[in-house]
């Protein structure tokens, strides 16, 4: 069973808070016990301004965005809705930077740690096609769960493949629980070492 935690994507105007960008959207998916239970997802109006090519890629509108909620009053939501509970992402670092820098806009700071299900796809799914969200979530049969490049589908999309990855953990290597903790580990360990590494771990759950 999979440790409770909260999957979470960013919108955003640019690729790094270091280079003057913002959150346009995001949304956090909590999962409990195996499934989906709960959610959080809003616009949030920094001024900024979109590009085109980001309207493009998003569909989320400058003119979207002026009658949505204040960045500050959304990530003051959202952190609430996530509490302390572990943090998971898809190609963590891009929405670890963005969490971490509208955060501390509103003088809050992150007390937990992300896992990525990107770095830990590369390792347990070396058979997918590529590792791009949309691609692993059609190539496992997870459910559509709507627009890509919005934040609420592609942080369902992202919960469902984690769940999916820890089922696999599961059955394969008889892992009675899957932790926050293990699914950090196991994206650090290089690519080549990773069943030596489960077949370790399911030698341990088994004494």
């Amino acid at each position: 069973m999979l440790e409770s935690m909260v999957v979470i994507d960013f919108e955003t105007t640019g690729m790094s808070p270091a280079q003057h960008c913002r959150a346009t959207e995001i949304a956090a998916v909590l999962v409990r016990d195996g499934q989906i239970v709960d959610r959080y997802q809003s616009l949030m109006n920094s001024g900024a301004w979109v590009p085109p090519f980001i309207e493009n890629l998003t569909g989320i509108s400058n003119h979207m965005l002026r009658s949505a909620p204040s960045s500050s009053e959304v990530m003051a939501e959202v952190s609430e809705f996530v509490g302390d509970l572990p943090l998971v992402a898809h190609n963590a670092s891009f929405d670890e930077k963005f969490w971490d820098s509208e955060l501390a806009l509103i003088r809050r700071t992150r007390r937990q740690p992300f896992a990525c299900s990107m770095l830990l796809a590369r390792r347990l799914l070396p058979e997918a096609p590529n590792h791009k969200l949309g691609t692993l979530n059609r190539w496992a049969g997870l459910p559509d769960t709507g627009r890509a490049h919005r934040a609420l589908a592609d942080a369902e999309m992202a919960a469902h493949l984690t769940l999916y990855m820890s089922q696999l953990l599961g059955e394969r290597y008889g892992l009675p629980e899957v932790t926050h903790a293990l699914l950090r580990k196991l994206q650090q360990v290089p690519a080549g070492k990773i069943h030596q590494t489960l077949e370790a771990l399911s030698r341990q759950s088994a004494q």
